[in-house]
């Protein structure tokens, strides 16, 4: 639990504490408390959906250790039986982990309470040595197998399961105690409505969230400072702002379906935001088949919007950014040579520029490109945007600017984390269209940094690249970057990496 003191809560009126950013500018404001929560959940946590997942491989790979380890030593490397062992044992392990997704083994409820779930596992277990002896007889190789080796693998198997079993639900515990392992939500909204969700979530066994607290704009006399001994900790304007220093992982509208406008109003602010949103059903008359919801234990929830690019997504994007990266600096280590020797004898200053720019959840990054622009010229804000035939690009800048050279070290950001390879281009903090920030122009501008910015993206190999000097072109950028968080695969990132080069012939607007 984290409740806080309602006396402290009066001190959360006055004064509050500014968020600044790198550059020094005022952001917004939050109050002490809300700043003090928020500081406490900066740091990440593990998603139990990613600790389940790496429990079925692990749990699959020592069967497999175990099994060709009992055959090396009781069979020894016979050439001729030796497929036919590695077939059983990759069988026999994949056949357990499905039979334990099925018996629900791989709940979060089962690896923290081991006895509890033993009997489904040994059954489990039991019944694949069952398959695997009626797939022998049929195929007529049973003889071929050791029934010394078949036993031992039955009994060291298990008790290998049984050994992980405890060594997980020990961590599982420390982690949930000290909260490495949880989801973080923030309930939205107040009231009698908030207080039954909040008691409901409670009594879950084996719960996994972390309420942190409660938003809402209703005055105190409609939504109390204090509900079920949380805190509301500000106004929906200063949640975007919370769930942005804070890792927070799910917000929850804890109110009714009935209540259509002000829900509405509320999700045209939230949606913007790298997280899961969803709506409480808990306390609404109206219900749906139970495949339309989601639950935290057994409390129904209707889902809103799910995060990006989240758990095993994350993973298989990560390592197609680190596998792509490495392949792009190795192919253009040459013209990157060449380019930073050009820049060098061209004109004088640094090879590279660095600039702050917009990266996930609206976090300041430092992107790294070639320098094209004179030293004593350079603009890091980006406020006044680079034209054709502007006497601030140096000779050698005005053809790298032109071929995209100048991203070629964002190679490295996406190499080291800050960007991936492909994802909504970053744009410059005080980037501006018509002397009117991006947000300013763009409803819902701040949406295409759900995702970590790209070094290329949809959006570019459409044309729509280059300067923007009009509303329309920000605006179908974000079209496009807002189409790509929508509909992203693993597929088309690779589509759009091996367009990118083709996009790069229409040069009619990089310069």
């Amino acid at each position: 639990m984290n409740q806080i003191d309602p006396n402290r809560l009066q001190a959360s009126r006055t004064p509050r504490h500014s968020v600044v950013s790198q550059q020094g500018e005022k952001e917004s404001k939050l109050n002490p408390i809300a700043w003090q929560v928020a500081q406490q959940y900066k740091r990440e946590t593990m998603s139990p959906v990613m600790v389940l997942g790496v429990m079925r491989l692990v749990e699959f790979s020592m069967l497999i250790l175990t099994g060709v380890a009992l055959y090396l030593l009781y069979v020894g490397l016979s050439p001729v039986l030796f497929w036919h062992y590695m077939i059983a044992i990759a069988g026999g392990s994949t056949l357990m982990v499905i039979l334990c997704e099925f018996t629900h083994a791989y709940q979060m409820r089962a690896l923290r309470n081991p006895t509890g779930s033993m009997g489904r596992i040994f059954m489990a277990w039991a019944a694949t040595f069952a398959a695997l002896a009626l797939a022998g007889f049929f195929l007529k190789i049973s003889d071929s197998f050791s029934r010394f080796w078949l036993g031992a693998w039955f009994v060291c198997g298990f008790g290998a399961l049984l050994f992980l079993r405890i060594i997980a639900s020990r961590l599982l515990r420390r982690w949930a105690r000290n909260g490495t392992i949880e989801r973080r939500a923030v309930i939205v909204g107040g009231g009698a409505n908030a207080e039954k969700l909040i008691r409901s979530i409670e009594q879950q066994p084996y719960n996994d969230i972390r309420i942190c607290g409660l938003f809402d704009d209703r005055d105190d006399l409609r939504s109390p400072p204090v509900t079920a001994g949380y805190p509301k900790l500000g106004t929906i304007t200063e949640l975007v702002e919370f769930t942005r220093i804070a890792r927070i992982d799910m917000l929850i509208v804890a109110l009714p379906i009935s209540a259509e406008k002000r829900v509405l109003s509320l999700l045209s602010k939230l949606w913007v935001l790298p997280v899961d949103i969803r709506l409480s059903a808990h306390a609404n008359h109206l219900r749906f088949r139970p495949r339309a919801y989601s639950y935290i234990g057994s409390v129904p929830m209707l889902d809103i919007f799910d995060r990006p690019i989240n758990d095993w997504d994350s993973v298989a994007k990560r390592a197609f950014d680190i596998i792509f990266s490495l392949i792009g600096i190795i192919v253009f280590s040459p013209i990157m040579l060449l380019t930073a020797i050009a820049i060098k004898l061209d004109s004088k200053g640094p090879i590279l520029f660095k600039q702050l720019r917009h990266g996930f959840n609206n976090e300041p990054i430092k992107v790294l490109k070639f320098r094209s622009m004179y030293v004593e010229q350079c603009d890091p804000t980006a406020k006044a945007a680079v034209t054709k035939n502007d006497p601030r690009v140096t000779r050698v800048g005005r053809f790298i600017r032109k071929t995209s050279i100048d991203e070629l070290p964002q190679f490295f950001n996406a190499l080291f984390g800050s960007l991936s390879l492909v994802g909504p281009r970053p744009h410059a903090l005080a980037a501006q269209a018509h002397n009117r920030l991006y947000e300013e122009v763009v409803d819902g501008y701040f949406a295409r940094h759900k995702v970590k910015p790209g070094v290329t993206g949809w959006a570019q190999i459409n044309g729509w690249r280059g300067e923007i000097d009009t509303d329309e072109k920000i605006r179908k950028r974000t079209e496009y970057d807002l189409y790509y968080i929508e509909n992203w695969s693993l597929w088309l990132d690779l589509k759009i990496l091996f367009l990118t080069p083709l996009s790069l012939l229409n040069t009619e607007n990089a310069y």
